[in-house]
Formats: structure tokens, C-alpha cells, sequence
């Protein structure tokens, strides 16, 4: 009965064409950002915020852009990490190399750098299609880590290849606490999941799906295609770079190139299908089954575990639960968790007439 929407009605397409059609949805998500920037830097720890909800907040920024990519415009790619390496080591050497540059505009330079070399990558696309694709953009992710490991130049001649962050200064604000960097890491998430949405639901948006569903049916109502794959790569780029710049500098604080490796790639791949590709609440759903999900079994485990079998037998129970999970998830909703989501909202606008 609460999110009923008897009585809401949409007069200009203005209000009909709102992210939040309904009251209840706007004041929920208000109430939601309320309590992570004004809250949660209050109550939560260093743990949290170093180990939680800061990987949390990038990888569902980086399923984000995947997303943009193979949700929406239907091209498959394995070289999630790739873009993110391109952009951790561009902002890096931007920021090292051009003295006075301020921090937040190298995060932006890193993920154009990224999307200039994601528009490469994506030109095998405008030949070749589906699995296909998948092992052209493999090669991209070998590419890039065997050129960030073998020329020293990226990590400033670092004999490791290792690049570390600095320090985290925005605006004349220092974010490199804890709490600072978690306040850095969620504005810019909310920033570039607004951008996303909007741009989901524009004209440019709507030639992805259109490209997705059926591309020679897009070529014949005028939609160029060839343009609409190299924006959705550059687009999908731009974020897994300023995805991979946060991960660096505001997660890790270290990192080298095989930090961004096929493994993580994978994850992020596995991020959007457990969430629900071509959405983007579904990527911090996805986010949240990878990332929380295994620190709450961890917790519960250890609590109801501990004594009655080793350490090692324990994170393989762990594993086996969290996999059998995945299965089950995928068996009852292939559509992912967004698609759960969905369903429930439409059931509780007709409750308690039927639910």
C-alpha cells in the first residue's frame, strides 16, 4: 500500500520521462544518499571503509561501464581490467609528468586515455560479432599488461612496476583518510551512474539497444552503426579508467599491472550477469552478491564454524556456498537480481490485491 501510485499522474512529458516517476522511489533514494554522505562516514571503521565499501563502490562503477558496453549496446568484452590499468597508469603519469596539474583532472584524463584506447579495441567490432569480439578484446587485456610490465616508463622506471597513489587532494581538500577517500570513491559513483543513466535514456542510448537487438534492422532506419560501437566503446572505457584510477588510488593505494589481470576481468564480467545486464541498478546488486555476499558468509562461518573444522576447510565451505549461490540465482532469475527487483516492485504497487 506504501508504494501505491494511485493518484500520481504524469501531465508534460517532462515528468513521464522522470528517472522517478514515483514519490516513494525519489524519497527512498534521497534518504539512501542522505545516509551514505552524511551518515555512514560517522559510523562506519577503517575496515569498512578500506575493505568494504570501497571495492564495493568501484566495482560497481566498473560493472557500469561493461555494462553500457554488453547490456546495452550488445558487444562482448573480456578487457574490463585492461581499461582499468590504462587508466590507473594514465592518471598516474599525468599527474607525475605535468607538475600543477590538479588530481581530479587527471582522474578525467585518465579515463579519456582509456576510452581513446578502448575506440582501438573496438574497431574489430565493426567487422565481427559475438564470441568473436570476446577473443578480440581478450587480446587487449594480454596487450596492455604485457606493455605496462616490460616498458618501466609507466611506473616512472619503478624496477616492481609498481605505482603508488598520491596524496588525494581535491579542491584544496585532503581525501586521504579513510573516510576521505570512501566520500571521493561514492560522489564520484553517484556522478558517473546519473551520467550513465541519462545517457541510457537519450537518443544515443536507444541506438545501443537498437544495434543489440538486431544491428542490420538499425543500419535500415538510418542508425550508423559503425558510430554507435566506437561511442560505446569510448563510453565503456572512459568509466573502466576512472574505475581503475579509484581502485588504485583510493582503494589499494599500490598496485601493478598484474592487479589488473583476466581475473578481474571475469569479475567484473560476472558482476553484470548476476546483477542483470542492461541496467544499471543492476550493477551494484551484482556488486553486492560479489563483494558483501562473501564477507557476511565469512562472518556467519566463522561465528558458527569456529572450532569445529580448520581455517582452510572453512574458506572452502565458504567458496562452495558462495558458488552454489551463483548457480541458484542464475537457475531462478536469469535476468539477474535487477529483474528480482523489478518483479517485486510490480507486485507492491498492486498489494494486497495480489503479491
Amino acid at each position: 500500500m506504501f508504494y501505491r501510485e494511485s493518484g500520481q499522474f504524469s501531465t508534460s512529458y517532462r515528468s513521464d520521462y522522470r528517472i522517478f516517476r514515483l514519490y516513494q522511489e525519489r524519497w527512498m533514494f534521497l534518504l539512501g544518499l542522505m545516509f551514505a554522505f552524511l551518515v555512514v562516514p560517522f559510523i562506519g571503521n577503517d575496515y569498512w571503509f578500506s575493505a568494504i565499501l570501497i571495492p564495493y563502490l568501484v566495482l560497481s562503477l566498473a560493472g557500469l561501464g561493461l555494462n553500457l558496453l554488453t547490456g546495452y549496446a550488445g558487444q562482448l568484452s573480456l578487457g574490463s581490467a585492461a581499461f582499468m590499468a590504462i587508466g590507473a597508469f594514465a592518471t598516474y603519469n599525468f599527474h607525475l609528468r605535468i607538475e600543477g596539474l590538479p588530481f581530479l583532472f587527471c582522474f578525467l584524463l585518465g579515463g579519456f586515455t582509456a576510452a581513446l584506447v578502448g575506440v582501438f579495441f573496438g574497431l574489430p567490432s565493426l567487422r565481427i560479432k559475438g564470441f568473436y569480439l570476446l577473443v578480440s578484446t581478450l587480446a587487449a587485456q594480454f596487450f596492455v599488461q604485457w606493455v605496462l610490465t616490460n616498458f618501466s616508463w609507466f611506473s616512472n622506471n619503478n624496477s616492481s612496476g609498481v605505482i603508488s597513489a598520491p596524496p588525494l587532494l581535491v579542491f584544496g581538500y585532503d581525501f586521504s583518510s579513510p573516510a576521505g577517500r570512501y566520500l571521493l570513491t561514492l560522489t564520484t559513483v553517484v556522478v558517473f551512474a546519473y551520467l550513465s543513466k541519462c545517457v541510457v535514456r537519450s537518443e544515443l542510448g536507444r541506438n545501443w539497444m537498437a544495434v543489440r537487438d538486431m544491428d542490420t534492422a538499425a543500419a535500415v532506419i538510418g542508425i550508423p552503426i559503425a558510430k554507435t560501437k566506437l561511442l560505446a566503446f569510448a563510453c565503456s572505457s572512459f568509466i573502466l579508467g576512472i574505475a581503475g584510477s579509484l581502485w588504485a588510488f583510493t582503494y589499494l593505494g599500490t598496485v601493478e599491472p598484474h592487479g589488473f589481470d583476466l581475473t578481474r576481468s571475469f569479475q567484473i564480467l560476472f558482476i553484470i550477469i548476476i546483477g542483470g545486464m542492461g541496467s544499471i541498478l543492476g550493477n551494484f546488486l551484482g556488486a553486492a552478491f560479489i563483494v558483501l555476499l562473501p564477507a557476511l558468509l565469512s562472518n556467519i562461518s566463522a561465528s558458527l564454524l569456529a572450532g569445529s573444522i580448520d581455517t582452510g576447510q572453512l574458506e572452502n565451505v565458504q567458496k562452495i556456498i558462495f558458488g552454489s549461490l551463483i548457480i541458484f540465482f542464475l537457475i531462478k532469475e536469469p535476468d539477474g537480481l535487477a529483474k528480482i527487483w523489478q518483479t517485486f516492485k510490480q507486485r507492491a504497487r498492486v498489494w494486497p490485491l495480489r503479491f
